[in-house]
This record gives structure tokens, C-alpha cells and sequence, in this order.
């Protein structure tokens, strides 16, 4: 997945930036529900973004050579430049602009804050293959709902058994494919109490 950060020219000597996410909701079911509805899988996480400085610059004055500080000691060139971060975290991006003919560089010519730390995260770890009565473990280390409070963790092992917290253990006891729900469910908005979950397969063999 990924988001789309683009430079806006505002004609002024400061420029403007608008950021645009662009993903998929994880699929919703109603509280309290497990069964209805087939859950999607787990969504990656957005680490990527794609950056355009050609509007907020000046054209006359070109032709330009555009320097991306990403922050996190990575530089690019170009007028336009996609990037991938390794780590979700906060981070500031610099665009440098070099004027061509005289060598003068623009420098800062826009700071364009990129927060990849406050988005939704529906995801949840496990094993994927097991043996009957072998204990698994389920965690969901960076799952989080930003705008719902008191948020609840629902774990559906899909043979009959249900357990509530961000971690889980369970020993499936007879051997096939499990389609495990993990669900979460919060305080707040509408979207907040309605159950959004994602799955994943585990294969119990004998």
C-alpha cells in the first residue's frame, strides 16, 4: 500500500504541501459478530511515499535540479521521486532546488512532514503451520485503531473457541485449515463500533 504526498505551488515565496492517503478499510462487521462475513487479510503497513516538487517551483527560473532529503539520511534527485522507508516513524522530508544556470541553491524550499506512526494497523502475528495440540501463539504488537478509544482485541480460532486480548494462545485439537478472525472494536465514531478484522490461514496437521 501506499500514499501519495504531493507539492502544491501556491505562488508565493513559501510553498504548500497536501498530503493524501490513499489505502483500503479493512472489511467491518457488526459488534459482536464473527460469523457473517469472510475477513480480508492482514494490511500492510504505509511506508511509501511518492513526491512531486514540478508544481511549486518557479518555471521561468529553471531549469532545476530537485535534491529530496527523505530524513532518514537518504537523498534523491529528480522532479518527481517514490520512496519506501524501512522504519514507521515520523519523519520531516527536505526539498533542496538548485537553479541550473547560476548553481544557486534554493535550500529548504519545502519541509513536508510524513507520518507514517498515526494511520489504522488491523494486522496480527502467528504461525501459519502446526501439529494437533500444539500451543499457538497470536500477537498483535502494533495494532491500533487512532480514533477509538477503550479498543477491544477478539481472537475467533474459527473451531468454536473465542478469546479477547492483544495476545492469544490456543491448541487447536483436530487436524485442517483454521481461518483465524482477528477482530477490534472500539469507543468513538461509527467505524469505532463496528468490528474490523482480517485473518489469517493456519494449517493444523495431525
Amino acid at each position: 500500500m501506499r500514499f501519495s504526498l504531493a507539492v502544491i505551488s501556491a505562488k508565493t515565496s513559501l510553498l504548500a504541501a497536501l498530503l493524501v492517503l490513499v489505502g483500503f478499510a479493512a472489511q467491518a462487521q457488526q459488534a459482536g459478530d464473527t460469523t457473517s462475513i469472510s475477513c480480508g487479510p492482514p494490511l500492510p503497513r504505509m511506508l511509501c511515499v511518492d513526491l512531486d516538487g514540478r508544481p511549486s517551483i518557479d518555471e521561468p527560473a529553471g531549469p532545476f535540479t530537485y535534491q529530496w532529503h527523505m530524513g532518514d539520511g537518504t537523498t534523491l534527485t529528480g522532479p518527481t521521486v517514490s520512496y519506501c522507508y524501512k522504519e514507521r516513524k515520523n519523519y520531516v522530508v527536505e526539498l533542496d532546488v538548485i537553479v541550473d544556470k547560476t548553481g544557486e541553491i534554493r535550500r529548504g524550499q519545502k519541509y513536508i512532514p510524513v507520518n507514517l506512526v498515526q494511520q489504522d494497523i488491523i494486522d496480527f502475528t502467528t504461525t501459519t503451520r502446526v501439529h494437533v495440540g500444539q500451543p499457538v501463539s497470536f500477537d498483535s504488537p502494533e495494532a491500533q485503531l487512532i480514533t477509538c478509544r477503550n479498543v477491544q482485541y477478539v481472537w475467533d480460532f474459527r473451531d468454536g473457541t473465542i478469546m479477547q486480548g492483544r495476545t492469544a494462545q490456543h491448541s487447536f485439537r483436530r487436524p485442517g485449515t483454521y481461518s483465524v478472525r482477528f477482530s477490534m472494536r472500539g469507543y468513538g465514531s461509527q467505524d469505532c463500533v463496528a468490528s474490523h478484522c482480517v485473518s489469517r490461514e493456519i494449517v493444523v496437521e495431525p
